[in-house]
């Protein structure tokens, strides 16, 4: 397949009569430099660019990324360090916000649903062709293993590919529906009016997205966002930052503001300036909290993917080997760093016994290790605090008179960010590791008897994102899917997530939906217009 260089400034590259079409990210570009030891991983190393805005706050000065798999000995003589990103402040934020209100009307009104659905192909056309290259640079950023890299590009670009397809529907913007008027002419029956609803883009819209699916959360939000004519401004992880800037678009559509210092600074101005009509976030709670309250004040739309604290219930007449097969995807992918990643292992009194030794036997055929090894099937946790907290737990679980059946424990041997594939039985649900979300390789179990304790156990948290259950009981898996507090619920399944269906939760896990046809309407407003005649 023909290559395409500078993909990374020329992802939309469509002529349009209205628009002037730069390089985009090529005069916004927050890359300082890229680490031979990155560079020489890479087919196209020109992927990231190496130029310096000088406007804003930064005054050319730059934060590092790291490996996170990494040894001890490279994260002392500083051959972790993988690259370097130019540090942005509240003023960078604010010059972005005002780019992408200055470009928003050309690409909201001077643009067709057809030609912005050409634009969100092209984009994954391009992303697809480097794909060996991004999902290098994600796992040399993020720690996950090669395959698992591979196949977030695989899941990011279908939300492109499905909102390509989505935003010229009816449901798009410029779409609506027109209805029978109610109204009459005075004295008479015969209908007056008629009654229209269009929908229309919401804005400059602000998109923060976190490290660990480092370019799905970003097409997840931005190709709806894009598609319908909204202008975006994006605050990527400062962890995983390369990864986020893939693409280069029109001056102003696509803003990315790369932060570490001033992160709440950043964030204030995303959500503070009027500018601004919608945020939408991926992350913890607490910070989720924090931005609706900051969102309060100019009563901004939001979308909030929040934390999780997943159930993985084992009904007595489950299939074991399933069920372990689908408790391994579900917990240890990422190395358990996904917020819908199963915590809480709620299985049957009577096959407990069955379950554990059969999860033992796949978890000790995992292998930890650097993300571009051969044969690596988990990586590391994404930092050394990760860790520290992680092991604090598990210490405390086993105090609690939990039992640990394998792991429990930090790899130093193989860097300061390893951690063993853990399993804890006996574990009491009120412990830390039970009732919070987890964010590690620990598989924590406790039992129940009956199905009504089960969904007890399962419905007693604040969050409600993701919940799974194992059974063969069809009545059972109607029954207990309807009791279940989540947003999203997997039976007999561990990784349920695709760009067709809804993506978001309930409680304190979250407002709106990502994915399908749904998640169009986060990036919409819809006028009624009366017409009379």
């Amino acid at each position: 397949m023909k290559r395409t260089p500078k993909v990374v400034v020329m992802l939309f590259c469509i002529a349009s009569p209205r628009l002037k079409w730069g390089l985009g990210l090529q005069r916004y570009a927050a890359f300082s430099s890229l680490s031979t030891s990155l560079a020489s991983k890479l087919k196209d190393p020109s992927l990231v660019p190496s130029l310096v805005r000088s406007d804003g706050d930064s005054h050319g000065e730059t934060f590092g990324v790291y490996d996170p798999g990494a040894s001890a000995r490279q994260f002392k003589d500083g051959s972790a360090l993988i690259g370097k990103v130019r540090r942005m402040g509240r003023g960078d934020a604010k010059n972005a916000i005002e780019r992408a209100n200055s470009a928003l009307s050309d690409w909201k009104d001077g643009t067709t649903a057809s030609h912005r659905s050409a634009v969100l192909s092209k984009w994954s056309s391009l992303i697809k062709e480097n794909a060996d290259d991004i999902a290098t640079i994600m796992t040399m950023e993020s720690g996950k293993p090669l395959h698992e890299s591979m196949g977030e590009v695989t899941y990011g670009t279908s939300f492109i590919d499905y909102y390509a397809a989505e935003v010229i529907r009816p449901s798009g913007a410029g779409g609506g529906f027109i209805v029978p008027t109610p109204f009459t002419h005075l004295g008479e029956t015969t209908p007056r009016g008629r009654v229209m609803a269009i929908n229309e883009a919401v804005g400059v819209v602000s998109l923060i997205t976190p490290w660990n699916f480092p370019i799905a959360m970003i097409t997840r939000k931005a190709a709806p966002a894009l598609g319908v004519g909204c202008a975006v401004v994006l605050k990527p992880s400062e962890l995983t930052p390369l990864t986020a800037l893939r693409a280069g678009v029109p001056d102003g559509i696509f803003e990315v503001i790369t932060a570490d210092k001033e992160v709440k600074e950043v964030g204030e101005e995303l959500c503070s300036n009027p500018i601004v009509k919608k945020i939408s976030f991926t992350g913890s709670t607490p910070v989720g909290k924090l931005l609706m309250k900051h969102c309060s004040d100019s009563v901004k739309r939001l979308s909030l993917e929040l934390g999780g604290n997943a159930a993985f219930v084992v009904f007595e007449d489950a299939d074991i080997d399933l069920s372990v097969n689908a408790a391994i995807l579900s917990k240890f992918r990422n190395a358990g760093q996904t917020c819908v990643c199963a915590d809480r292992f709620i299985v049957h009194r009577s096959i407990e016994k069955e379950f554990v030794s059969r999860l033992l036997e796949k978890t000790n055929q995992l292998k930890v290790g650097h993300g571009t090894s051969d044969g690596v099937t988990m990586g590391p946790l994404i930092s050394s605090s990760a860790v520290e907290k992680l092991t604090k737990r598990v210490n405390e679980a086993i105090k609690e008179k939990a039992r640990c059946v394998t792991g429990g424990n930090a790899i130093p041997e193989s860097g300061p960010q390893y951690f063993e594939p853990t399993i804890l039985t006996n574990v009491n649900p009120d412990s830390s590791i039970f009732s919070t979300e987890t964010f590690g390789p620990v598989v924590a179990i406790t039992t129940f008897d009956t199905e009504k304790e089960a969904i007890l156990i399962a419905n007693n948290t604040t969050s409600g994102l993701a919940s799974y259950f194992c059974t063969n009981d069809m009545s059972r898996v109607f029954r207990f899917s309807a009791l279940l507090e989540n947003g999203i619920v997997g039976v007999n399944e561990g990784i349920i997530s695709t760009a067709s269906a809804p993506f978001g939760g309930v409680k304190e896990s979250g407002l709106g939906r990502e994915g399908s046809a749904l998640g169009i309407n986060e990036y919409l407003e819809t006028k009624y217009v009366f017409l009379n005649v």
